[in-house]
């Protein structure tokens, strides 16, 4: 099979794999950048999701505090076949980079925030080449959320107060609700009923279309 010829399939219900087949190709999106590292195949298409799209929320008490997820992926036998699983996930608050989306304040004392410059969220993808990279975030998309996307806009505005507790310094973060997912990619030969052979792997960094401010404190 030649790298220029591959498709992307979903397995339906709990199977969520993502496979790569033999029709047709697509070029990775431009406009979304999605850092990498190493690998092969062509990109599906990648949606970007702008500022009317998104869906703002302050905070999200224990986002992060669970351990990562296990995400089973069941074997489907349908011939000879490449496909990428995402086999953990963990919640992840995605922050946003430029100046404008991040305070400090205290001690103590009230902590009045806004978003002041716009920007863009990406992915990050390691283990992989561009065009590949769309192709694990399509995966975690169809396996994970519907919300996942390589790129998220963020516009000015969003105003948010908090309280800072008494002797301490409160800390404000703009961001993307995310996630932190681990991949592996596979290949099987023949009928597909065989044993998997795993051909590369990787980790993603991967926001949402859910964006708000994340809030914590600190002695100093």
């Amino acid at each position: 099979m030649s790298i220029g010829m591959r498709r992307a399939a979903i397995a339906p219900a709990t199977a969520l794999l993502l496979c790569l087949g033999t029709v047709g190709t697509a070029s990775a999106d431009q406009d979304a950048p999605v850092s990498f590292t190493s690998g092969s195949d062509q990109a599906v298409d990648e949606d970007i999701v702008g500022e009317a799209d998104t869906v703002e929320i302050n905070e999200r008490e224990g986002w992060e505090d669970v351990e990562a997820e296990d995400v089973t992926q069941p074997p489907i036998c349908s011939g000879p076949e490449t496909w990428i699983e995402i086999k953990k996930k963990k919640n992840y608050h995605v922050p946003s980079w430029w100046n404008g989306t991040k305070y400090k304040d205290g001690p103590g004392g009230t902590i009045k925030v806004e978003v002041k410059k716009s920007g863009t969220i990406s992915a990050e993808v390691t283990g992989t080449i561009e065009a590949e990279a769309s192709l694990v975030i399509a995966a975690a998309k169809s396996s994970i959320s519907y919300k996942i996307a390589g790129s998220v806009t963020v516009s000015t505005g969003h105003t948010y107060t908090r309280n800072i507790t008494r002797n301490k310094y409160g800390h404000m973060q703009y961001g993307s609700w995310g996630y932190k997912v681990k991949w592996e990619k596979y290949r099987r030969k023949g009928d597909g009923c065989g044993r998997a052979t795993l051909i590369d792997s990787g980790t993603a960094t991967l926001p949402t279309k859910e964006t708000g401010w994340k809030y914590w404190e600190t002695s100093s």
